[in-house]
């Protein structure tokens, strides 16, 4: 124990005078905070020290060692605070007051029982005439606060309305002068809520004296609300009968001549004489004139056998206040443990024929967003709503749950596609609605944002399919939240930044250019905060526009760009062919300044790839100002942190660097953030919604997340890539398979998106699907590189026959694989993959060996070498003359040491998207290289890559329509 408390206990003592003038009946200011409650509780102070009584007719008993009593107090909650810190070292509780008047009796010896327990005391300073609005107001910002465990209110007695008291949260009301904990401690009911400090200190400084109060009668007198309710109901369970009266009733003192204790809950007019108790009562004096901020004294003339205890009862009040804190945090602690939701899961009544994907959405209603949020355990202040069925997540959760053990976490992969997809999104939501809606455990999905240019053009919608999707499936693919016209936005606010600046540059002197740029403003001129950081990067330590010296302009004020370097380019989210080749800059005020540049599909952004591998918002910063947009003519970086546009661009991404909260037909939760292309990116959904997920979901809960494409495109990056930006480890892959795609790596006919699928994929033919199950036994083999259990999920269709399932099942199981199940989750929902569930529940149970293909501190072209023969099964690799220049470059700027993104055709693990099964032996050729130094990541590209797709003869749009009347979408898929 600390010097401290003794100090306390003795500066107490001497900073109240023991006798003074009788004051007049004052509106008492009732604080719960410094002192006691609305009870009136400041800094009370001991009439007179005599001989204890407990009651009339018992012999003298020596006063309690009333001191000890806080010590043990304070003692024990340090002990228990020590304890919980032991497990989560950053907690620390806090206690806010709010105060509105200069009333401080108390406040210093709060601060001090505060810190010798170890938790902080903050104060909120209102006027001192504040309504009830304000006060209510400051009420309900503390109550979201997740750093405060501790809610006090140190208020006039006329602002102490029921609305006042009930806005605080009964988890933070410490003073326990809300409806539901009176309630809570009159059901009896004490164990579950907050009792006042000020009367658990009038019963234990009487249980620590040995008085008796069994039969005993106790007055109450000038008490009123929380404390006279408080008081009589713990006398009452201790055996005692308790009456209650005013001052001023004509029978006081025939009352007072009865009772065997007296408790004072306010000041005592100076026309009652203390003669009118009787010698050997125990009187507890609660009260306390606030009109002055000083103590009421009362009358001296006191019966010297009566046990007069007032600043033993205020100094024992704030003690226990501290001690409820302590309560309050190690709940909120537990709290934010791992606990299995309480989720309330939608009932599915699948048909068959199974509907239309929209029919099948819009005939389940989902759960208000809020509900869901609430029942994951996201706070209020945690989320913003959008609408009724989505909202943004606040990344300050990271913060709130850092010291909580994060859930299994799962990635979905799958084999080499046919062009129609293989279902991985519908595995994904499918095997989230098994483990939570059918088995009660926590899971969560994380899925890409899909442009909208696939969802007009041929592809359609991504948010799974059947009885396997996110509801409203019309908002996940239509604009969401707006996260991708954010990075369109900011991608061409920085495409526009580089014409300009090459424009200026081109049409001025340094001189002018210079003071274009550091302009004076009111007669100053000033750099900026960015322009500061671009003269440190030029090693020109000068912060006065007017100390730079000629050369010193020259190299601040010109970037040099060299046009034939840029890679930066405009983005747009719609197919749309005609944006692959332009010419910008032929307008007369561009003068010259024209160029051939090319639209790619925003998705294909670097900033979606920076949005999707960001840790957070300082991060995403430092990103978004490395991104790399062109060299200068001495072959230099230039980035956007050169051009000035940094804070911008984070600006116009602030709210995008938020996951977006949606849920599953069976009202289960799905974060969508992020959608990086799979070819040139790496085709994962964002590290925050992982994260936050994994925290969200508990030590038992699990995570399933998925790769874009197949898994030696999708996996291998999510392994290389987002898993060294993440830090993360996976426990677990599930690999989809179809015995479609199987058939065609078996030697079946080609499979083309819109064309009819030919009798080979709707009749059984067991020997096309043992020889395509090679490439089936190839994904297991890349997953087992990584050291990760594989489960196998066989996405069953119709026309599928018990012999095809069978023996995929078997083969995957001899090739390696932990398990494989057949799911159904497409026509019946997340009771079709209850198989697949309790599979990979198992195989998370294993002990994962997860390691890296590769060491990034090797070459670049051993890097790329490593992936082509590991995972692809070339021979070796062929670099053109332009891609051995770019390799060069990048190595002499310094971006040697990133991981690699190869972007390659995902319909086959060679570069031909013909060659189905297992290509063998061949030469992976590498055109070009580009870099995404932001994103972090070098990106090899082997044949050529369109970043701009285009609309077919028939695009989906022709289905898509609004029903006028209803406001519905009709016609997405």
């Amino acid at each position: 124990m600390s010097a401290r408390l003794p100090l306390v206990l003795r500066q107490l003592r001497r900073q109240q005078p023991l006798a003074g003038p009788p004051r007049r009946p004052g509106a008492p200011c009732r604080a719960l905070g410094v002192a006691g409650g609305p009870e009136g509780l400041l800094g009370q102070r001991r009439l007179q020290d005599g001989p204890a009584r407990g009651s009339r007719g018992r012999g003298s008993r020596a006063p309690p060692a009333r001191a000890a009593i806080v010590r043990d107090v304070i003692q024990n909650s340090k002990e228990v605070l020590s304890l919980l810190q032991e497990k989560n070292p950053s907690f620390k509780p806090v206690l806010a007051i709010i105060q509105a008047g200069e009333d401080n009796d108390m406040q210093e010896t709060n601060q001090h029982l505060a810190a010798e327990v170890g938790l902080d005391i903050t104060h909120i300073c209102l006027p001192p005439d504040s309504g009830e609005d304000e006060i209510i107001d400051e009420i309900l910002k503390v109550n979201e606060d997740t750093r405060v465990h501790g809610l006090a209110l140190q208020i006039p007695e006329n602002s102490f309305s029921n609305k006042v008291l009930n806005a605080l949260k009964p988890e933070k009301d410490v003073d326990g002068v809300t409806d539901i904990n009176l309630g809570k401690l009159v059901r009896g009911d004490a164990h579950e809520c907050f009792i006042s400090p000020v009367a658990r200190a009038v019963i234990e400084l009487l249980e620590k004296s040995d008085v008796d109060f069994n039969g005993k009668k106790i007055l109450v007198i000038g008490a009123h609300g929380s404390l006279e309710a408080a008081v009589h109901c713990l006398f009452q369970r201790k055996g005692s009968l308790t009456m209650s009266c005013r001052w001023d009733v004509p029978q006081l003192q025939s009352k007072l001549q009865e009772a065997d204790i007296v408790v004072l809950g306010s000041p005592k007019p100076e026309d009652i004489p203390l003669s009118w108790i009787q010698p050997g009562t125990t009187i507890l004096n609660c009260s306390h004139d606030a009109s002055a901020g000083k103590l009421e004294c009362g009358s001296p003339q006191v019966h010297p056998s009566g046990l007069l205890v007032q600043d033993d009862v205020s100094l024992l009040a704030s003690a226990l206040r501290i001690q409820n804190v302590v309560s309050s945090g190690r709940r909120w602690l537990r709290e934010q443990q791992y606990t299995r939701w309480r989720l309330h899961c939608l009932k599915l009544q699948p048909l068959s024929p199974v509907p239309s994907d929209i029919e099948i959405s819009r005939a389940q209603t989902p759960k208000a967003v809020e509900v869901l949020a609430k029942e994951i355990g996201l706070l209020a202040d945690e989320i913003e709503i959008y609408g009724k069925s989505k909202a943004k997540v606040r990344l300050s959760v990271l913060e709130r749950l850092r010291d909580q053990a994060d859930g299994k976490y799962v990635l979905v992969a799958g084999i080499t596609p046919t062009p129609l997809g293989e279902g991985k999104s519908t595995v994904t939501v499918g095997l989230v609605q098994a483990l939570t809606a059918h088995l009660n455990v926590n899971s969560f999905a994380c899925l890409r944002q899909p442009s909208q240019g696939p969802t007009f053009g041929v592809k359609g919608g991504a948010a799974g399919g059947g009885y396997a999707q996110v509801i409203p499936m019309e908002e996940f693919n239509l604009h969401l939240t707006g996260d991708i016209h954010a990075i369109t936005a900011a991608n061409n606010l920085l495409a526009a930044a580089i014409d300009t600046r090459i424009l200026h540059e081109s049409t001025q002197t340094d001189k002018a250019l210079y003071n274009r740029l550091v302009p004076l403003v009111n007669g100053v001129r000033a750099f900026s905060t960015i322009q500061l950081a671009r003269l440190k990067k030029l090693a020109i330590h000068k912060t006065d526009p007017s100390q730079l010296t000629e050369e010193e302009i020259n190299r601040f004020a010109r970037l040099s760009i060299d046009p034939a370097t840029i890679t930066w380019q405009r983005v747009l989210d719609t197919n749309d062919r005609f944006l692959r080749k332009i010419t910008i800059g032929q307008g007369k005020a561009e003068k010259g300044c024209s160029r051939q540049v090319q639209f790619d599909i925003a998705v294909a952004s670097e900033i979606m790839a920076v949005l999707a591998l960001t840790n957070g918002l300082s991060d995403m910063k430092e990103r978004l100002g490395r991104m790399v947009v062109a060299s200068d003519k001495n072959g230099q970086p230039v980035t956007a942190e050169d051009l000035g546009v940094t804070g911008a661009l984070t600006v116009l991404m602030k709210d995008a660097i938020k996951p977006n909260l949606m849920q599953t037909l069976e009202g289960t939760p799905v974060f969508v953030h992020a959608g990086p292309f799979a070819n040139i990116a790496h085709g994962n959904s964002s590290v925050l919604a992982d994260k936050i997920a994994l925290k969200l979901v508990g030590e038992e809960g699990f995570v399933v997340t998925e790769a874009g494409f197949g898994a030696d495109i999708g996996m291998e990056k999510f392994f290389n890539i987002k898993c060294r930006a993440s830090g993360l480890v996976p426990n677990v892959v599930v690999l989809v398979a179809t015995v479609r795609a199987l058939k065609m790596h078996g030697g079946g006919p080609n499979v083309t998106a819109g064309v009819p699928l030919k009798k080979e994929y709707t009749e059984e033919n067991v020997q096309l699907v043992a020889d395509g199950c090679c490439n089936l036994q190839k994904q297991i083999q890349i997953a087992q590189l990584f050291g990760v259990p594989v489960v196998v999920a066989l996405n069953v269709f119709k026309t599928d026959t018990r012999a095809e399932i069978d023996l995929v099942c078997e083969l995957a199981k001899r090739a390696g694989a932990f398990d494989a199940v057949p799911c159904y989750h497409w026509s019946v929902g997340g009771k079709g993959s209850v198989d697949l569930a309790r599979a990979v529940r198992e195989a998370a149970n294993k002990r994962s060996r997860f390691q890296f293909l590769y060491d990034v501190q090797l070459p670049i072209v051993e890097k790329i070498r490593t992936i082509a023969q590991a995972v692809y099964g070339a021979k070796d690799i062929e670099l053109s003359p332009e891609a051995q220049s770019k390799i060069d470059r990048y190595t002499q700027q310094g971006f040697g040491n990133l991981p690699i993104c190869m972007a390659k055709t995902h319909l086959s693990l060679s570069h031909e998207p013909d060659k189905k099964g297992v290509p063998r032996g061949f030469i992976l050729p590498i055109s070009d290289v580009r870099a995404s130094i932001g994103a972090g990541f070098i990106y090899p590209l082997v044949g050529t890559m369109s970043t701009m797709p285009g609309l077919p003869t028939r695009p989906c749009f022709y289905d898509i329509d609004l029903d006028t009347e209803t406001e519905q979408v009709q016609g997405l898929f």
